[in-house]
This record gives structure tokens, C-alpha cells and sequence, in this order.
């Protein structure tokens, strides 16, 4: 069993006074998100039905995943006393580790630069805690004397009662007016009749030409003498 008097500062952190416990796995070789997108299935979990999921999880981050959380069951049973039925992932998260920087040559005698991340693992299980559950307080039945004194209380004067029954008076029907006698549509007129009648309007619009009137010959009184 843990000494309660020595007690971490890392387990003071994640816990303070509650009971559980806590598995650390750090200097991970991968990054810290491909570690994230797998302790995010597991997160708030039972112990057994996240041990069963990463057992079965396809990526390479579920097989250190699993180690720190069998790690953590087995330090809560040997230092807390605790069962795994009982238990459950109240916390997990991955941190960012070291990165370990490589070169690879490249053209011209250049090189590149490979950053290799790390990541620190955390998992925290707690044992389920039962709520208490609060008294249900019934509700006391109506007495008599409160029930009749409701009625008498919404009750009406009969003068309002007679007012709002009173139907109302429908408005008498309009007289009905004879039918307009439709109008006959007129004969649509032929092409033949369209073109004539164009051509009668263009003859009638057009300007009237008078010629100027000659001047008539006239017979000088000289010629007649003359002759």
C-alpha cells in the first residue's frame, strides 16, 4: 500500500486527495498528435472496454497506449487497494517530447533538415464514484376547502356571460345583378384584307402634286398692225 504521508507532487497535480492512480510513458519515438488521435477513443472509458479498443486499434500509437494504461490499473489494485471493475480513465493526454534532429543530403552539397518528435503519455483512472441520491418529496392532496374555494373565485357574473353568448348579426346577401351580355369577337381579317387595307391608307396619306399652270400666249397690238 502507498504511504499516504509521501505523497508526489506529480500525483498532488493529477489527483490531490480523490483515489486513483497514474502511469506515465515518456521519450515516446512518434509525434504527440498520432498519440492524441488515438487516447481520444478512450477518454472517459471504462478500464475494460478501453483495454479491449486498443487491443484492437490499427495504429502504432495503441500499443504503448495500452501498456501505460495496464500500468496504471496495476499500480491502482497494489497501492490503492482498488478494483478494475471499479475503474475508469478520468484523464489522458499526450505532451510534446524531445526532438531529435537529422540531416539528409541533397543537391549541391545542401542538406535538409529531419525533425524526429517525442511525446510524453499520461493516463489517470479513478474509481466510479455513486452519487447520493436525494429524497423525493410528495406533494400533499388538496384539502376541501381549497378545492371549493377555487370555483367561487373564477366565477362570473351572469351579465358578462349573457353579454359574450349574444351571436353576432350576419350581414344580409347582396342583390344579384344581371350578366353583362359578353361581347361577340369581332372576325380576324385575312392577309389578303390586311395588305388592302394598308395600301388604302398609304394612298390616302400621300401628298397631292399640283402642276404650275402655263402662261397663256398673248397677241401684242404691234403684230396686228403689222399685218
Amino acid at each position: 500500500m502507498r504511504n499516504p504521508e509521501k505523497v508526489s507532487a506529480r500525483r498532488a497535480n493529477l489527483l490531490g486527495d480523490r483515489p486513483g492512480a497514474f502511469a506515465e510513458a515518456k521519450h515516446l519515438h512518434m509525434s504527440a498528435t498520432k498519440v492524441r488521435r488515438v487516447i481520444d477513443l478512450v477518454r472517459g472509458k471504462d478500464v475494460i472496454t478501453a483495454l479491449a479498443i486498443l487491443r484492437y486499434a490499427p495504429q502504432a500509437a495503441a500499443v504503448p497506449a495500452r501498456k501505460a494504461l495496464q500500468s496504471a490499473v496495476a499500480n491502482a489494485e497494489h497501492q490503492e487497494g482498488l478494483e478494475v471493475e471499479d475503474l475508469y480513465i478520468s484523464s489522458i493526454f499526450a505532451d510534446e517530447g524531445v526532438t531529435l534532429r537529422r540531416i539528409k543530403a541533397r543537391a549541391k552539397g545542401s542538406a535538409s533538415r529531419i525533425l524526429k518528435r517525442g511525446a510524453h503519455l499520461t493516463v489517470v483512472v479513478e474509481p466510479f464514484t455513486v452519487e447520493e441520491e436525494e429524497p423525493v418529496v410528495k406533494a400533499e392532496p388538496r384539502t376541501r376547502s381549497s378545492a371549493s374555494a377555487k370555483p367561487a373565485a373564477k366565477a362570473e357574473p351572469e351579465a358578462k356571460a349573457e353579454a359574450k353568448a349574444e351571436p353576432k348579426t350576419k350581414a344580409e346577401p347582396k342583390a344579384e345583378t344581371e350578366p353583362k351580355p359578353k361581347a361577340t369577337p369581332k372576325p380576324k381579317a385575312t392577309p389578303k384584307q390586311k395588305a388592302g387595307e394598308v395600301a388604302e391608307e398609304a394612298e390616302e396619306t400621300k401628298p397631292v402634286r399640283r402642276r404650275a399652270a402655263k402662261p397663256k400666249a398673248t397677241t401684242t397690238d404691234e403684230s396686228e398692225k403689222e399685218a
